[in-house]
């Protein structure tokens, strides 16, 4: 099988779509600052970037979850960590990478806001465009609305290859 990585979103694309971001974020929550979760490892990239440019007090924490094995949704949710931070009292911003069904971020919202969070809004690079009923939930922000393919880049990958890509790309699997 070969695969052939076809280029979506170019790196100064997404650097300039991360900072319109950043100054949107910052707008929001000028006046209480936010506890930023990272959804790891997928969002690890995006936050980095996202993070460094917000401008008003942020703390960061990580959790490790998600409902994809090899290239498709398992259709539950597995959380393999828990955040350090207590969301009770704060505001919280769950960022990753990829919004596909939003069964993660959708599971993820509830806990905080069940563990008593403020609020508990998200923020993901790509929102994958499907049809409203498969979507549990829509993100609070987003960089960009992406066709309904398997991408890779970024923080995204397949089989944990390819996040280093500087860029956004479509992964096509040929047989050969």
């Amino acid at each position: 099988m070969s695969v052939t990585l076809v280029p979506l979103y170019p790196e100064a694309e997404l650097k300039r779509r991360i900072a319109e971001l950043a100054v949107e974020i910052s707008r929001v929550y000028a006046d209480t600052g936010f506890i930023a979760v990272v959804v790891m490892n997928g969002g690890l990239f995006f936050a980095s970037d996202l993070l460094r440019q917000v401008t008003v007090p942020v703390m960061v924490d990580s959790i490790a979850a998600g409902s994809y094995l090899h290239h498709a949704s398992t259709g539950s949710l597995s959380v393999r960590g828990a955040q350090k931070l207590d969301p009770k009292g704060h505001h919280i911003l769950l960022i990753d990478d990829i919004l596909d069904t939003g069964l993660t971020l959708a599971n993820l919202r509830a806990k905080f806001l069940e563990c008593g969070a403020v609020s508990c809004r998200t923020c993901v690079l790509i929102d994958k465009d499907l049809p409203p009923e498969r979507k549990k939930l829509r993100p609070d922000w987003y960089g960009f609305q992406s066709p309904d393919e398997y991408l890779v880049g970024f923080g995204m990958d397949s089989d944990e290859l390819y996040r280093n890509l500087p860029n956004i790309c479509i992964l096509r699997e040929d047989e050969a």
